[in-house]
């Protein structure tokens, strides 16, 4: 089993997650003081904490080069495919395109 893929998949699952987190709030409550005191931004804290840990294995475990490219294409793939399922946000198609690159990079790279 390929431990730093999984991780890899796992940290960034937790940053776009997060990240889908603060854009619903943040849009909601804007950047005031009291928005970084309420409850969702520890939460917030707290997944992006977790996430970081994993992508400090990462980059112990794998040469940053390929960690970095891993981490990117899994990154464009994650926020699309969360973008379109959860927020309904259809891109053109180009940015289809390109998103599909990004997969078989990802591809590429996992099994090198």
């Amino acid at each position: 089993m390929n431990w730093p893929l999984i991780i890899i998949i796992c940290t960034q699952l937790l940053f776009t997650s997060s990240d889908l987190l603060a854009r619903y709030y943040m849009a909601k409550s804007g950047f005031q003081l009291h928005t970084f005191l309420s409850a969702w931004f520890l939460l917030y804290f707290f997944i992006r904490t977790i996430a970081m840990f994993g992508q400090l294995y990462v980059f112990a475990s794998v040469q940053l080069g390929k960690t970095m490219a891993l981490f990117g294409a899994t990154s464009i793939i994650l926020a699309n495919l969360l973008g379109f399922l959860i927020l309904k946000e259809v891109l053109s198609l180009g940015a289809y395109i390109g998103i599909t690159c990004a997969i078989i990079a990802f591809i590429i790279l996992a099994l090198t």
